[in-house]
């Protein structure tokens, strides 16, 4: 990388917000659109610079509180009756504190407690902006994805996955069922399907290998 590739980048994001701006306040000053390509155009030298000195960690903080206050302003100055932003903020600073934690962010614990962190979050936010619907459940099944999948990948047991993802597969479709539907049974019509999967996986997977074991 040569030596001023930095300060090319720092001036010529600078021109270039100025120039957003102009534009922006001779065409259309009641809206400050110039904010969103701005951002972009400041984590251009940002992102340079980590890539140059390999600090990451820097990169992904930068990153993170811009897109947080964009998000935070956004939420104050057009709907600020209603706080939507809490949904994205604590996603986004998964991010740097992952980056932060290095080798110990594909640890198991870590997985394990920043699933439960996240569906602890997403829990208080339903209980206190909409208690009369469960929605929590959907990004809560998302995320249990995370340790399960890690787990299971370190141990090489993806027979013993495909039946542990199953399970949660089949208890987020009744779940669903119950809390939106409950005078209709659709549930049984995903969790036939599902149960393909660890039965294919039993039979042209985990039987062949006991096969092959056995002859050894």
């Amino acid at each position: 990388m040569k030596k001023y590739d930095i300060g090319f980048a720092a001036a010529g994001s600078v021109m270039s917000i100025i120039f957003i701006m102009l534009v922006n306040y001779l065409t259309s000053s009641q809206y400050p659109w110039f904010i969103y390509p701005s951002i972009l155009l400041l984590l251009w030298p940002i992102g340079l610079y980590s890539r140059k000195s390999g600090n990451y960690k820097l990169l992904s903080i930068i990153c993170s509180t811009f897109i947080i206050g964009i998000i935070i302003a956004e939420n104050f100055i057009y709907s600020p009756n209603y706080a939507w932003s809490l949904y994205a903020i604590y996603p986004i600073l998964l991010w740097p504190i992952l980056v932060l934690l290095g080798k110990k962010a594909k640890t198991i614990r870590v997985a394990i407690i920043g699933s439960l962190s996240i569906i602890l979050y997403y829990s208080i936010l339903n209980g206190f902006f909409s208690p009369g619907y469960f929605w929590f459940i959907y990004p809560s099944f998302v995320v249990l994805w995370w340790p399960l999948s890690l787990f299971h990948a370190r141990k090489k047991t993806y027979y013993k996955f495909s039946i542990h993802a199953s399970i949660l597969l089949i208890t987020f479709f009744i779940c669903i069922n119950i809390i939106s539907t409950p005078h209709t049974i659709w549930a049984v019509y995903p969790i036939f399907c599902v149960l393909w999967w660890p039965l294919s996986m039993y039979y042209f997977v985990y039987k062949k290998n006991v096969a092959s074991n056995s002859k050894l």
